[in-house]
């Protein structure tokens, strides 16, 4: 077993509870861990083998692409999808970053992160 990661990807999205947030938009974090067993690859040196970094950049890209309300559904939409375009894949966790969310005071950022493993 072994895990990929793909560590502070960026995005400007319209994400946000509040309605001006969705218009006027901003930056986001994401941090996605994906568990899964690397040993084919290792062996192989074969991309077929593993979990392909770019396609997992796509489903981020994807979601964050589809405004939500709140971080927590946004973070489980990209776990589904992950999920369902890798099923060989155990598990999936996600941290799903907003800056300077708007509380009415200093915050760099507001974060919840997800995890999830198959049954």
């Amino acid at each position: 077993m072994g895990q990929i990661a793909l560590e502070g990807m960026e995005f400007f999205a319209f994400h946000g509870y509040y309605d001006e947030e969705q218009k006027i938009g901003n930056k986001y974090g994401v941090d996605l861990y994906i568990d899964t067993d690397l040993h084919a690859a290792g062996a192989s040196d074969k991309l077929h083998e593993t979990v392909n970094y770019e396609v997992l950049y796509r489903v981020v890209t994807e979601e964050m692409l589809a405004p939500a309300r709140l971080l927590e559904h946004l973070g489980h939409r990209v776990m589904d999808r992950v999920m369902e375009e890798f099923p060989y894949i155990e598990g999936v966790r996600i941290s799903v970053s907003k800056f300077n969310p708007p509380l009415g005071g200093i915050c760099y950022r507001a974060r919840v992160t997800l995890e999830r493993r198959r049954s």
